[in-house]
C-alpha cells in the first residue's frame, strides 16, 4: 500500500489556528468565545486553542451531560477545564430532552441523538448571548467528510478552528498542546448510549479513513486508483459513497435563484466586505 503521512507541523498549525480564532472573533466585534466540552478530544482541542487565542478568561467551556452520559466524560471535561483555568458551566440536557423521547416510545437510536446533539447546540447558542461570544466548532474534517455529524446540532458553529484536521492530526495538535492523556488515548465516542463508539458506528477506524480521504481529497485520486494504491474496494466504496451522500451536510442551505442577484451565488462578498 502507498505510504501515506499525515504529520503536521505543530507549531505552525498551532499559530494559524489561534490566530484564525482571534482574528475571526475580534472581526465581529467579539472577544470571547463558547465551546461545548465533552469530555472528547475534538472539543478538548478546540477548547485549548480558544484559550490560548483569547485568553483562559475568555472561554466558556460548557458541560451538557444527559442522565445516561457516561462520569468519565465529565471527569475528563473537567481535567482540562482545571488545567488551563477557562470559565465552565454543566447544564444538564436531561429535563429538556426527555419529554419528547417520550412521545413515541419506539423512538430510534439515531433520532434520541440527533434529539440530543440539537438541543446542545440550542444550550450552546444561548450561552453565546449570555457569554457574548462566538460558539467554536469541534468538528475535524473526516467527520465533516463522512457526514458523521448531526446537521444543526454538533456540525454548526459560528468558526470552526480544526475542520481541516483529520482526526489523526488533531491527536497530534493534541499532544503538542498538552491535552490531558485520558482524553487523548480514549476510545472515541459521542457517548449517545452506553458502549456507543464512533468507529464501531463507522464500521471502520479514523486511522483506516484519514489515509483514504487524503487521496482522494487531498490528492485527487479516483477511487480506481485508491483501490490501485492498496486500499480494499468494499471500504473504497463504502467511504467514498459517504462522501458524496453526505454533501448536502457541508453546504448552506441552496436558494432557488429567481433575480439578478442571489444570495449565495451572485451576491458574494468576504466577511470582512465593508470594514
Amino acid at each position: 500500500m502507498t505510504d501515506i503521512i499525515l504529520s503536521i507541523n505543530t507549531d505552525l498549525a498551532r499559530d494559524i489556528l489561534t490566530g484564525f480564532i482571534k482574528s475571526e472573533v475580534t472581526r465581529v466585534g467579539l472577544s470571547h468565545a463558547v465551546v461545548g466540552l465533552s469530555g472528547g478530544l475534538d472539543s478538548a482541542l478546540s477548547c485549548v486553542l480558544a484559550a490560548e487565542a483569547l485568553g483562559a478568561e475568555n472561554v466558556l467551556a460548557v458541560r451538557m451531560p444527559y442522565k445516561a452520559s457516561s462520569k468519565d466524560s465529565l471527569d475528563h471535561a473537567q481535567l482540562l477545564i482545571d488545567q488551563l483555568g477557562v470559565q465552565s458551566k454543566t447544564i444538564e440536557i436531561t429535563d429538556m430532552v426527555d419529554p419528547l423521547f417520550k412521545l413515541d416510545p419506539q423512538i430510534s437510536k439515531i433520532r434520541i441523538g440527533n434529539i440530543m446533539a440539537r438541543e446542545r447546540m440550542i444550550v450552546l447558542y444561548d450561552q453565546s448571548e449570555v457569554f457574548k461570544g462566538l460558539v467554536i466548532g469541534t468538528s475535524n474534517k473526516t467527520e465533516i467528510l463522512l457526514g458523521y455529524s448531526t446537521i444543526y446540532g454538533d456540525s454548526a458553529s459560528a468558526i470552526n478552528p480544526i475542520g481541516d484536521l483529520y482526526k489523526t492530526q488533531v491527536r497530534q495538535l493534541a499532544r503538542a498542546m498538552n491535552i490531558p492523556a485520558p482524553i487523548i488515548d480514549k476510545t472515541p465516542t459521542a457517548d449517545l448510549w452506553e458502549g456507543q463508539t464512533d468507529e464501531g458506528e463507522l464500521g471502520f477506524t479514523y486511522e483506516e479513513a484519514d489515509k483514504l480521504l487524503y487521496l482522494i481529497v487531498d490528492q485527487r485520486y479516483s477511487p480506481q486508483e485508491a483501490i490501485e494504491a492498496g486500499f480494499n474496494e468494499k471500504f473504497v466504496n463504502t467511504v467514498t459513497a459517504r462522501i458524496r451522500r453526505y454533501q448536502f451536510k457541508r453546504m448552506q442551505p441552496p436558494i432557488a435563484k429567481i433575480s439578478n442577484r442571489t444570495i449565495g451565488y451572485d451576491f458574494l462578498y468576504l466577511r470582512d466586505w465593508g470594514t
